[in-house]
């Protein structure tokens, strides 16, 4: 077998037996289970780290399309198709097993996976929302008054409760209802008519602090 096709197998293997096992599962182990030898798999990945951090490369940062963060800041565009757009191909290319289990057991453990994919979140999505939201409703923009904690947790909010569906599918292994399509469009609607009540009310409340 070819060197590159040897590595291959190993990450393959290591994302199923990590999304199995999760962190703490040895690479010993993962030898024994693909009937190779310990030393086969430092031969290509020199530690656990660094096999690691190509299950993040592979599992994570393959999916994540470089369409996202532009659609989110597209104008031309109401804020509602933009979300559902992005959450319907969201839900499309992360609703999956070896995805959803990796991300949570990296959550426990300290390989910085769950925190690295939520901070491309949060720069890509959560926040350039959170300013799309002002302009459409014609509220003062970031420049005049920064971003607050309250503000990006709302979408936060939206976020999770998207991404729980997944959480009951993979890890609960729960029902989840079958038209996730509709069930992701509902969760927008009902987000951005709170949202719309609530966001001026929010930035009202903070008139004080940017007086002072």
């Amino acid at each position: 077998m070819r060197a590159a096709d040897r590595e291959r197998l190993i990450l393959d293997e290591a994302i199923r037996f990590f999304a199995e096992r999760g962190f703490e599962g040895q690479t010993r182990e993962l030898a024994k289970r693909m009937g190779i030898a310990h030393s086969a798999i430092y031969r290509h990945f020199p530690s656990k780290e660094a096999l690691i951090e190509r299950v993040y490369q592979e599992v994570y940062l393959s999916r994540w399309s470089q369409d996202w963060g532009p659609l989110i800041r597209d104008r031309s565009q109401p804020l509602q198709a933009r979300l559902t757009g992005f959450y319907l191909d969201y839900v499309t290319r992360v609703f999956e097993y070896n995805w959803v289990r990796i991300f949570v057991f990296s959550g426990m453990k300290s390989f910085g996976i769950a925190g690295r994919y939520l901070d491309l979140v949060r720069r890509e999505i959560i926040e350039p929302a959170a300013i799309e939201l002002r302009h459409e409703l014609e509220l003062p923009d970031n420049r005049t008054c920064p971003l607050g904690g309250r503000e990006t947790e709302m979408f936060w909010g939206l976020h999770g409760r998207i991404f729980y569906l997944a959480i009951r599918k993979f890890i609960y292994e729960t029902p989840v209802p079958s038209d996730l399509e509709q069930t992701v469009r509902d969760a927008i609607q009902l987000f951005l008519d709170g949202a719309r009540l609530a966001l001026p009310r929010l930035l009202q409340d903070r008139e004080p602090d940017r007086a002072s």
